[in-house]
């Protein structure tokens, strides 16, 4: 009995321990059961994030590459706008120097003014004097009034003297003495009378020599007049002279030419010698080009008495007010330019030396032709040829200082 209970005491403790033996099996798969569902999901976490790194990696691609046309792009704009700086530069740089010729011309005008106001302070100080000598004169000839009074008053006392002596001679001896007093008084009286004419003999000259200086300040007033006259003659003339130069033009042009008859310009239209948008000068247009160049400069330079008066020769290219204006001022100044370097390569400039007088400039639509109030769009897109006369500024504004005095 007592073996009986050893046996089912080692069977017991063996078939424990097969069950703790199966129960740590049992754990030990539940492990490896969930580290290879952790391994599973880790790897299926990864796989995921190698596809999102992947679609990140082709999104960067595709910034940088965008990145890389934006940086293109800013270097064109940055190259572009430093091109319109250097543009814009030049502009200012012949402002600048229009400014300082308009400024000794301004210094010039003001020099003028200046002698005309001297000239005008010493007339109104002329006129002054002339005043004062003319009230002079009129107080001389009123104590002279009073004197020739005081002559008559004094005669006319005397009158009255001799008659009493003619009425009272048979009284002579009676009144011998009251006579020799009143003889004493009539001697002082002719005294007196006698300085008063020495004294208005002494004005009488004293007035003439007035007279003759009043003479001759007024000859000299009209000599300083007549100074100013011709002045303003010569003036009016140098004035006129972009007048005759107009007018010279037309003369020799006659209608071959079609000229601005106020400022004497040539005007080509922009559409025959250019391409739309284009600064190239079309191949069929440099010929008419070419001969009415030649036609209008040449007048100019070929007449003695214009050439010696000309300052500049002017390309100015216009446009409509279609678009923006910094587009338009840079397709006005590139076709000015353009005219500017083919009419430099005529013989008719080298042969002339025009090359030191020519200048090229782009207006936009500053100075678009306007019909009725409305844009006249073709006809503002053109080419213009003028000239400019040395102090041209200057002569038209001592003109309108001319004419409002």
């Amino acid at each position: 009995m007592f073996r009986n209970d050893q046996t089912n005491a080692e069977s017991n403790f063996w078939i424990s321990y097969a069950d703790l033996m199966a129960g740590l099996l049992f754990v030990f798969i539940l492990l490896i059961g969930a580290i290879v569902s952790k391994s599973v999901i880790l790897k299926a976490d990864l796989h995921t994030k190698e596809e999102t790194l992947s679609k990140l990696s082709e999104t960067l691609d595709v910034k940088e590459y965008t990145l890389t046309k934006l940086n293109k792009s800013l270097a064109e704009s940055q190259a572009l706008l430093a091109e319109k700086e250097r543009l814009l530069t030049l502009r200012n740089a012949r402002i600048a120097e229009d400014t300082i010729k308009l400024t000794e011309a301004e210094k010039q005008l003001q020099l003028q003014n200046a002698r005309i106001a001297k000239d005008q302070l010493r007339l109104a100080e002329n006129e002054r004097i002339f005043k004062l000598q003319i009230s002079e004169i009129k107080k001389l000839n009123k104590q002279l009034l009073e004197a020739n009074a005081k002559q008559d008053m004094l005669s006319n006392k005397i009158v009255i003297v001799q008659n009493l002596l003619d009425e009272n001679k048979n009284a002579l001896d009676k009144t011998t003495k009251s006579l020799e007093e009143y003889e004493g008084k009539v001697v002082i009286l002719s005294n007196e009378l006698n300085e008063m004419k020495n004294s208005v003999k002494i004005k009488d000259e004293k007035l003439l020599t007035l007279l003759n200086a009043i003479d001759e300040r007024k000859t000299k007033y009209d000599e300083l007049v007549a100074k100013l006259q011709a002045q303003k003659a010569k003036i009016k003339s140098l004035t006129g002279i972009k007048l005759k130069v107009v007018a010279a033009l037309k003369e020799a042009l006659g209608d071959k030419i079609d000229i601005d008859k106020k400022t004497g310009s040539l005007r080509l239209a922009s559409n025959i010698l250019f391409g739309s948008g284009e600064a190239t000068l079309k191949p069929e247009a440099k010929v008419e080009l070419k001969k009415a160049f030649e036609e209008y400069i040449g007048t100019l330079v070929t007449n003695p008495s214009i050439k010696s008066h000309l300052d500049k020769i002017i390309i100015e290219g216009h446009t409509d007010s279609v678009g923006s204006y910094i587009y338009n001022l840079n397709l006005s100044q590139k076709r000015a330019l353009a005219v500017m370097e083919y009419l430099l390569t005529l013989e008719f400039t080298k042969k002339h030396n025009i090359q030191p007088l020519m200048i090229a400039s782009g207006r936009a639509y500053q100075d678009a032709i306007m019909v009725d109030g409305v844009e006249d769009k073709e006809a503002s897109r053109r080419i213009e040829i003028k000239f400019r006369l040395k102090n041209e500024d200057a002569m038209h504004e001592i003109e309108k200082v001319l004419d409002a005095q």
